[in-house]
């Protein structure tokens, strides 16, 4: 039986091997954030069972895993050392707590993703915001769709960028003379700089989705100012311009506390109101019918371009186009729809 750690750190993935004895199967090894194929690769490597482990900060490659047929877990802070301010538990520590801790590990399904087990305790703290949530709105610092007056819609992108699925999404836009918002995590950002350049090119919005997709209530104030001070110094490098204006939370994850560290930032939190769970692997045909039965004026629509296959969601682009402009909707950047509301708000005052 082997025993496999996954962290990351800034440049990206490190993976460390142990068998049922503890002693080191492949010498620890880095590997930067885009050659992660090759870090795929070295595991279907590996022969015999192997749990793969993968920490709560790290929502970016179990998805890609799971996909290539890998057994992902994750390992929960109350097994795991204390994490870094910046980075996950080291992946020889995430190895050692699987061969210790093996029985509480969550093992992660396609359809769930990493919250894996943990959906209730999400929709608490979701559910707990809400009054957060109200006054976020009020400050226009928070929105989750537009003013419902207008047939506007806003397509936006999470956690790319990631070749071949972000530029096929960009060929769709280009096509139909489309915008979109891409909320970028920083640990692919400077690996695929070419992507977010033509995101720049193109017009498109472009926004911080932390640098390792974390659940945000674990984190520390530091570690979250870590996180966003580096995804906006990535994007502002790779791209040219200044640093995002918008903020989008992994898996929407936040509490009271986590939105009073969000206002310190000058960014604006962008939720949804449709979300057709195209990362839980979903059939392209599924994915455009849910979004055109959901999609009411003002709606920001939640879809994917990295973490995983994101053939399904390329493929759902131009039937949800197609269908959205037979009814009469104009596609616009979250960022403008916001923009928009502030200016009708004012207007209205």
């Amino acid at each position: 039986m082997l025993y496999t750690g996954i962290s990351w750190h800034e440049g990206g993935y490190r993976l460390a091997v142990v068998d049922g004895d503890g002693r080191d199967v492949l010498t620890p090894t880095d590997f930067p954030s885009h050659r992660a194929g090759e870090l795929v690769g070295r595991l279907r490597g590996l022969t015999g069972p192997n749990t793969v482990v993968v920490d709560s900060t790290n929502g970016t490659l179990d998805g890609r895993l799971m996909a290539a047929g890998v057994r992902v877990y994750r390992a929960d802070a109350r097994l795991l050392p204390e994490r870094p301010l910046f980075g996950a538990v080291p992946a020889e520590a995430l190895a050692r707590a699987a061969l210790r801790d093996e029985g509480d590990l969550v093992r992660l399904q396609r359809h769930r993703g990493t919250q894996t087990g943990r959906e209730g305790e999400l929709a608490g703290w979701i559910a707990g915001a809400a009054a957060a949530d109200r006054q976020m709105i009020a400050a226009g610092r928070l929105f989750s769709h537009g003013d419902g007056e207008s047939r506007t819609v806003a397509l936006t992108f999470d956690d790319g960028p990631l070749p071949p699925y972000t530029g096929q999404v960009l060929d769709i836009l280009e096509r139909y003379g489309v915008p979109g918002t891409f909320f970028c995590c920083g640990i692919h950002v400077r690996g695929y700089a070419g992507e977010l350049v033509r995101m720049r090119e193109q017009g498109h919005a472009i926004g911080n989705h932390t640098w390792s997709h974390p659940f945000l209530p674990e984190l520390t104030g530091a570690q979250l100012a870590e996180q966003i001070d580096r995804t906006d110094e990535a994007i502002a490098e790779a791209c040219g311009g200044d640093a995002p204006r918008l903020f989008r939370p992994p898996y929407g994850s936040r509490t009271p506390e986590v939105l009073s560290r969000l206002a310190e930032f000058d960014t604006t939190t962008v939720l949804w109101d449709v979300a057709p769970d195209d990362w839980a692997m979903r059939e392209a045909d599924a994915i455009a019918r849910d979004v055109l039965a959901e999609v009411r004026p003002g709606s920001v629509v939640l879809l994917h371009d990295g973490g995983g296959d994101r053939s399904a969601t390329v493929a759902s682009l131009p039937p949800i186009i197609e269908g959205l402009l037979d009814r009469g909707y104009t596609f616009v950047r979250a960022d403008d729809m916001l923009d928009r509301d502030r200016t009708a708000l004012a207007g209205a005052v």
